[in-house]
């Protein structure tokens, strides 16, 4: 009688569904991490069976247009142990979703920048909490290089920053204080790190995770291509729970708002805006009568230079789906500009064949 009851148990854990997260994506091949037993979901129990698989996309989800990115969560059927291959046979819906890098499910992006060497330039700092404030996610502030400012300087820093909306967390990956207080804020989480170049953002991940080179070769070996074959997001395993998605290319933010969205994009303006509203319903926060966002704040400024980049941005796309536009874009000795468009019937010269049939049809005329 026990006996049969254990094979219930063991019947009901195998048909389970066996569900996992992609944490690498490259040509048509998934590596899926499979969800470790206890979890929501858990994988079929089996004693020899691999924490990971090399997955292919079915043939019924490529037809359905459905694409499968980094931090997806997955459903695979299959599975070949032996092998450590499976199919992946649905995607659960996702919590969030970026394009650009492309993963899914993340929950808050690690922004990482450097207070010296490079020094901290503001208006750079301003773009990328834009472009990390308009994906929703929660934004974790982190500046590296502490150890080169004197306790004055990053005490205005603080109090710099907190004006704008953002605890920032001082850190020095050099000397390696304050890194565990980045790792708490990861835990249990996806996060996404962004940054510009030189501000120590492949330091800080190698101290988070000592073994991510190790787990960066096993996979390039495992999809059978070389890492740096096609730049590709990566999501890696923190030893104190959570996955971080290490993003190449994402190191210089594109604005890519409407100049109606970019103030909710500013904790600045959005704390005002929350205490009152302006005079007009579609107020740009310029020189409109009657503003509340418009005023003395550190980082207007900032917002007035990003405004204009939005509306040219607008204006752009704006000429290119209007191809009747009274404009066109000539380039002269490398530089490009727009040039009024000369009206089209009244100044394009006829073809010679043209010229022929209406020369002949005056012959015509003329014998007739």
């Amino acid at each position: 009688m026990n006996d049969l009851h254990n094979s219930e148990i063991q019947l009901i854990e195998d048909t389970s569904p066996l569900v996992g997260t992609v944490v690498a994506v490259q040509a048509n091949y998934y590596w899926v991490r499979l969800d470790a037993p206890g979890s929501e979901l858990t994988t079929p129990s089996a004693p020899s069976a691999p924490s990971a698989l090399l997955c292919t996309r079915r043939a019924r989800l490529k037809k359905l247009g459905q694409q499968v990115m980094v931090g997806d969560r997955v459903v695979i059927e299959e599975p070949d142990w032996a092998g450590g291959r499976g199919a992946i046979g649905e995607v659960l819906p996702r919590q969030s979703q970026l394009d650009r890098p492309a993963i899914a499910n993340a929950q808050q992006i690690l922004l990482v920048f450097a207070l010296a060497e490079p020094d901290l330039d503001p208006y750079q700092l301003s773009k990328f909490l834009v472009k990390a404030e308009s994906t929703g996610l929660e934004i974790c502030l982190c500046l590296n290089k502490s150890d080169l400012l004197s306790a004055q300087q990053i005490n205005s820093w603080r109090d710099r920053l907190n004006k704008w909306g953002y605890q920032p967390l001082f850190i020095s990956v050099h000397q390696g204080f304050g890194v565990d207080r980045v790792s708490q804020r990861l835990q249990a989480k996806i996060t996404v790190i962004a940054g510009p170049s030189g501000v120590g953002k492949s330091s800080l991940i190698n101290m988070l995770i000592p073994e991510a080179g190790l787990r960066v070769g096993e996979v390039s070996g495992k999809l059978l291509r070389g890492r740096h074959t096609t730049r590709h997001v990566e999501l890696f395993e923190l030893p104190t729970g959570g996955l971080l998605a290490d993003t190449p290319g994402f190191n210089q933010p594109d604005l890519d708002c409407t100049p109606e969205e970019l103030a909710s994009y500013f904790p600045e303006a959005k704390q005002r805006l929350a205490v009152a509203s302006c005079q007009f319903s579609d107020c740009l926060h310029r020189d409109e009568p009657n503003c509340v966002v418009r005023g003395d704040w550190e980082r207007y400024q900032h917002y007035l230079d990003l405004l204009e980049e939005a509306i040219a941005d607008r204006e752009q796309l704006a000429r290119q789906a209007n191809p009747e536009s009274n404009l066109k874009l000539k380039t002269k000795r490398g530089k490009s500009q727009y040039e009024p468009k000369l009206e089209t019937k009244k100044y394009r010269r006829q073809s010679r064949r043209t010229q022929q049939q209406s020369l002949q049809e005056l012959y015509r005329e003329a014998e007739e």
